[in-house]
């Protein structure tokens, strides 16, 4: 048994050894408590293996491992690769292979270590480097098919599968390599397009430093026309601009018969899509959208179901409050155009807005509406509008395109000038079939005097 002593503070212990026949007695003292110590304990940091350009890489490629762990200097790195030390990269974050082969591929890890406390990292997960041998192509496409009308835009698309991190190269048969157009997206819009525009396009990507490129793609030809198509696509709202939440009516309407046709769209989120496929309702070949949103913006156009299509429409939706209210269409040469900065509700009283051509301002208009009263080529380009409480409307291109020739414009361009002209010139051609060769000096006399007496009068 045993018990305490509170006088000195001791504990006493007693029992019998049956060994030695004998009582035992023991006897020992406790100090006072000590003050209390906390212990934290964490968790080791763990490393980071992260490969740039992301995988697949290809063989000639530049390439960079790095091993990160956050905070912390004075670490030094240990590299692993297929389970063995990689001496090449030891000490260094970065493991950079300037010429990747077939023999760098495999599954690489990293730790690291220093002289104090923790010493060492834990291993990062492994990551595997997959080199391909197989240099990519990409497809080129367009945004419509059949000939481009003069005038119109044109969209060209660089597609590849491995997207992430690459730039695109555009190339035309009359340009050389070195003049390639560079773009950070895999599209390329022409605005206006030309008969000089028409021929065979490339395009390739290409990434890193120093830039490793892609193979080219197949060539696409561009047929420019100027002859207007059979087919369009009509939007109503008749602009190119649309507020949230707002409805859209989009129809394949043309001379012939629009059975077959229908509605499609390209958006840089997604491929190319149609009116059926969740965009909206169809009603024969009209796409109604009920709800605008700004998923909606995109290029339009209509297309037949062998192929045929109209020129394609730009549609910019917008969640903001002011939008420009510009043509869909382009604007022909000559032809009157009137600019509207347009709100959202409320409408502010005060109207006054500021019109803008490619970022510099053109006009002030306590209207709210500017008029170009004869549109010419050199007014193509970026246009929107900005009021001093709403805000700013998105940007929106006009282009314009070249005035159609026509007999009826020629006559009309003659009338004005001089009736008496344009009657000459008819009485003249009827004299002339009417009298056969013969007679056909008195019918020359007859227009010479005609003519005299016009201009003399």
């Amino acid at each position: 048994y045993y018990y305490y002593d509170d006088s000195n503070n001791r504990y006493f212990y007693y029992y019998y050894d049956d060994s030695n026949n004998r009582n035992v007695h023991y006897h020992y003292y406790y100090t006072q408590t000590s003050a209390p110590v906390v212990i934290t304990v964490t968790a080791r940091p763990k490393a980071t293996v992260t490969i740039h350009p992301a995988d697949p890489v290809f063989i000639g490629e530049t390439v960079t491992l790095t091993c990160d762990i956050g905070s912390g200097h004075h670490w030094q790195y240990d590299w692993v690769k297929d389970s063995k030390p990689l001496s090449e990269a030891q000490q260094r974050k970065e493991y950079t292979i300037s010429n990747v082969a077939e023999s760098h591929r495999g599954v690489y890890t990293c730790k690291r270590r220093r002289s104090t406390e923790p010493r060492y990292s834990e291993t990062s997960d492994a990551v595997t480097l997959t080199v391909s041998a197989e240099k990519p192509k990409p497809e080129l496409t367009s945004s419509h098919k059949g000939a481009a009308l003069i005038g119109n835009p044109v969209v060209l698309y660089c597609k590849l599968d491995q997207s992430a991190g690459w730039r695109f190269y555009w190339s035309k048969h009359t340009q050389s390599p070195e003049t390639e157009t560079k773009t950070e997206t895999h599209s390329y819009t022409i605005s206006s397009v030309s008969v000089s525009d028409g021929g065979q396009y490339w395009c390739r990507a290409g990434r890193g430093t120093p830039v490793y490129y892609t193979h080219y793609s197949d060539a696409l030809w561009i047929n420019v026309t100027g002859t207007t198509r059979s087919h369009s696509l009509t939007v109503s709202p008749s602009r190119a601009q649309h507020f949230s939440a707002d409805s859209l009516s989009l129809s394949c309407e043309g001379q012939s018969d629009s059975t077959g046709w229908r509605v499609r769209r390209y958006t840089h989120s997604e491929k190319v899509s149609d009116c059926s496929s969740g965009l909206g309702s169809v009603t024969g070949s009209t796409c109604n959208i009920s709800s605008l949103s700004t998923s909606h913006t995109g290029v339009y156009w209509c297309e037949s179901e062998s192929g045929e299509s109209s020129n394609p429409v730009n549609i910019t939706v917008t969640n903001g409050a002011v939008i420009l209210d510009s043509p869909v269409h382009p604007v022909t040469e000559g032809d009157p155009l009137t600019l509207r900065c347009l709100y959202r509700d409320p409408k502010p009283s005060n109207l006054t807005a500021e019109f803008y051509k490619n970022g510099s301002l053109l006009q002030t208009q306590t209207t709210g509406e500017m008029t170009i009263r004869t549109v010419s080529k050199s007014d193509e380009g970026l246009y929107h509008c900005k009021h001093p409480e709403k805000g700013e409307s998105p940007q929106s291109r006009i282009s314009v395109r070249g005035a159609s020739f026509s007999v009826f414009s020629l006559l009309s361009s003659l009338m004005a000038v001089s009736p008496y002209l344009l009657v000459t010139i008819v009485l003249g051609v009827k004299c002339y079939r009417a009298q056969g060769e013969n007679s056909q000096s008195s019918c020359g006399s007859l227009i010479t005097n005609t003519l005299r007496w016009t201009f003399q009068y």
